[in-house]
């Protein structure tokens, strides 16, 4: 029997008790990842204007530097078999660099870190360029700083509107459309939702459609000058220096889906039910 190689002889011994084997240097399998490693292309901008599929998401780690994501919603979903209830996450992330690039992923599994980090891979996939102007009648700033046109995204019932808003509105949407359009690098917005919004996948959706309506229109010269359009980076984040070391965030959403068996709170009176003022159990006998 012929003696096993090096190179796996260095993968079996790097896998042993002292720790987890190191990652492997990435080896792109696309076009687009090759011509990303080879240095033809240097820029997320490049790369979407190419038309090539984005399949790899060390194609958006090697280019987009400061990436942050934020968690906008973990639910517990639940099926019935023949064996059993069988338990998953369903985790919603938004992703960007807060200069003109964002993006929306949702993945399921049985364990919720490693459904995180799956979601946040899908969201780097999804990533668009955005448009960013000074559109309100209300302001003549010249920044690139709110949207720069009225815009409809739909999902489901949710029906979500986003006009432009003058300098010093702020981001005035709801809870989970915000880490959004911050990331997206917009500041101030107004914003108008119909439907059924306490469904947070919907509305999360239903705004990230609305910017990728917003990155698929062709502007004029004329208008992008009068409206100081922009598209994609201009240089400056609008979020804070990334810290690798913190876990991702999570959001202000409505999510969190309901608790697992024998969470706190799932039995009245249990272990770990409300009390009354008076230390008694809120359900059961006394």
């Amino acid at each position: 029997m012929s003696a096993p190689s090096a190179q796996s002889q260095g993968s079996r011994s790097s896998s042993g008790p002292g720790g987890p084997s190191a990652s492997a240097p990435w080896v792109p399998k696309t076009e687009l990842g090759r011509r990303v490693q080879s240095g033809e292309i240097t820029s997320m901008s490049q790369a979407i204007g190419t038309g090539l599929p984005l399949r790899e998401p060390q194609i958006v780690d090697a280019l987009l530097s400061g990436l942050h994501d934020e968690v906008l919603d973990v639910n517990m979903v639940q099926r019935m078999t023949d064996s059993g209830r069988r338990f998953k996450f369903a985790v919603t992330v938004v992703v960007g660099n807060g200069d003109g690039f964002v993006g929306l992923g949702r993945a399921k599994g049985k364990e919720v870190g490693p459904t995180i980090r799956r979601a946040i891979d899908r969201a780097k996939l999804q990533v668009i360029e955005t448009l960013r102007g000074c559109g309100s009648w209300e302001c003549g700033c010249g920044r690139a700083h709110t949207v720069p046109f009225q815009v409809h995204g739909r999902s489901g019932s949710v029906v979500v509107t986003f006009k432009p808003a003058p300098r010093g509105v702020g981001l005035a949407v709801g809870d989970v459309a915000k880490p959004i359009l911050r990331f997206a690098g917009v500041t101030d917005a107004w914003g108008y939702t119909d439907g059924h919004t306490k469904t947070t996948v919907n509305y999360a959706q239903a705004a990230f459609q609305a910017l990728r309506a917003l990155s698929g229109l062709k502007v004029s010269t004329e208008d992008a000058q009068r409206l100081k359009v922009v598209r994609g980076p201009v240089g400056v984040s609008i979020l804070p220096p990334r810290d690798d070391s913190a876990p991702p965030q999570r959001g202000g959403g409505r999510g969190g889906g309901r608790r697992g068996p024998g969470g706190p709170g799932a039995r009245r009176g249990g272990p770990g039910g409300a009390r009354r003022p008076g230390g008694a159990p809120t359900g059961g006998r006394r």
